[in-house]
């Protein structure tokens, strides 16, 4: 067997598995010497003589054969490391996964981490105790118990802040695992310069050697077919080798439109953790936090008077990057100024962020909410007719526009069909009670003020 020989036989098999596989798996295969009945080739990365051997390795050796039976196997070994001269016949599902090639690792760039964002400066609460919690787990590098983890929620709840978070706690735990962090978007940008430029195995290794992928705002990726088929390759891999995948995106898996089926699927088989919209405690929690770190490390003689929190927790409810932009600019703004940051500064400084903060939920706004909720006709609730189905509801819609509007009760009563205001009064009064001892009830107010808010 020559060289020469070998590219007779390669042209051969173009024949055979097509244009494209041929220019991507058996053009790259130089033929290095035959000794023992074993015809070994170099091969540019570990990665391409794994997949070779497994998917050509048949067609290659009949080849071979034909021109000399005393060809018994094959073996393939990276140019850079030809002594080693390491078997790869075509292997068994037990076969260990191959170390990846050194080139490959040197080349795993991980986005930018923010130092801020780390577990210690994470504030816990009801909302987000359960994707904080997985988060930990996942970070401590163990045994990988779900996979993967898929964080979502909306704007400004903290999923990036895990996701930094779990990066920087695994290189402190685990220095030894290669973990890449990146945004879909950067996903993509990799993937769209490999195809240009010619280098779409060092693509696949690269993204098939990692101990940890972790992918932020996956939503981006929908409608995008071919990087959704990478994605959804590289997916099967890594979890195929047992390997941690965690994932962040604004909505869970299969409410994200143009996102493939199979893609929806894969992503839904692991832990999926919803991070609920920040209740009043755990916003005066995150302001109190980082009222600290700003007097800790920018401004030691500011102090804010009381009352101040409680007002921005109240005001500013949708998002905590307004929140934390708020303060940052309340204290920059006192230290200006030389005024102390009391009730009077906060409103003059912030009255744009305030007043874009002042959502104004109607009582029209409730009813439909309510009425869509339990699928009933919005005409039924508001109506007359005291049956338990429409009752119900009924009092849920007042309890809410008590809670949510400023509306008085008389005013309340006049939107649902005239009523007088006790029995607004009563409507509220028991649903109250049953938020206490019902927890469908209690679950059904949390989903419909979630909705209102957002």
């Amino acid at each position: 067997m020559t060289k020469e020989k070998w590219g007779q036989l390669r042209q051969r098999m173009l024949k055979t598995v097509g244009q494209n596989n041929y220019t991507t798996w058996i053009e790259p295969l130089q033929f290095r010497d035959l000794e023992d009945g074993i015809a070994t080739f170099n091969v540019p990365t570990t990665f391409m003589g794994n997949y070779v051997s497994q998917n050509f390795s048949d067609l290659i050796l009949h080849e071979l054969k034909a021109e000399n039976d005393s060809i018994r196997r094959l073996s393939f070994a990276v140019a850079a490391n030809s002594q080693a001269r390491p078997s790869m016949t075509k292997p068994t599902a037990a076969a260990p996964t191959p170390t990846p090639a050194v080139p490959a690792h040197s080349a795993l760039a991980t986005a930018p981490l923010d130092r801020r964002f780390t577990f210690d400066s994470f504030v816990v609460g009801k909302p987000n105790e359960l994707a904080h919690a997985a988060a930990r787990r996942v970070a401590e590098g163990g045994p990988v118990t779900f996979n993967p983890l898929f964080l979502y929620g909306g704007v400004g709840l903290g999923k990036t802040h895990l996701m930094h978070a779990i990066a920087w706690e695994l290189q402190t735990r685990r220095p030894d695992l290669n973990v890449l962090y990146l945004s879909a978007e950067q996903f993509m940008y990799r993937f769209v310069q490999a195809l240009r430029d010619r280098k779409m195995m060092d693509f696949k290794e690269i993204f098939r050697s990692v101990d940890v992928l972790m992918v932020d705002d996956v939503q981006f990726i929908a409608g995008k077919d071919s990087t959704q088929e990478e994605f959804f390759h590289t997916f099967n891999a890594l979890v195929d080798q047992n390997k941690q995948i965690i994932i962040s995106a604004d909505r869970a898996p299969g409410e994200i439109k143009d996102l493939e089926d199979r893609v929806k699927s894969r992503l839904q088989c692991g832990l999926v953790v919803d991070l609920h919209p920040t209740d009043y405690e755990l916003r005066l929690g995150i302001l109190q936090s980082k009222v600290e770190q700003q007097q800790a490390k920018n401004y030691p003689d500011l102090t804010v008077e009381a009352g101040v929190l409680e007002f921005l927790a109240h005001r500013i409810s949708t998002n905590v990057r307004v929140l934390e932009g708020a303060l940052t600019r309340l204290f920059a703004f006192a230290s200006l100024v030389g005024r102390p940051i009391n009730m009077e500064l906060t409103q003059d400084c912030l009255a744009d962020v305030l007043r874009a903060s002042e959502r104004k939920i109607t009582v029209e706004e409730i009813q439909r909410k309510v009425s869509e909720h339990y699928n009933i006709r919005l005409s039924d609730m508001i109506g007359p007719k005291r049956l338990r189905s429409y009752a119900r509801p009924r009092q849920v819609a007042m309890y809410l526009c008590k809670r949510m509007t400023s509306r008085s009760l008389p005013e309340v009563g006049r939107r649902f069909g005239g009523r007088d205001h006790t029995t607004v009064m009563h409507g509220v009064k028991r649903i109250e009670e049953l938020k206490v001892s019902d927890g469908q009830i209690a679950e059904d107010l949390e989903l419909l003020r979630r909705a209102l808010e957002a």
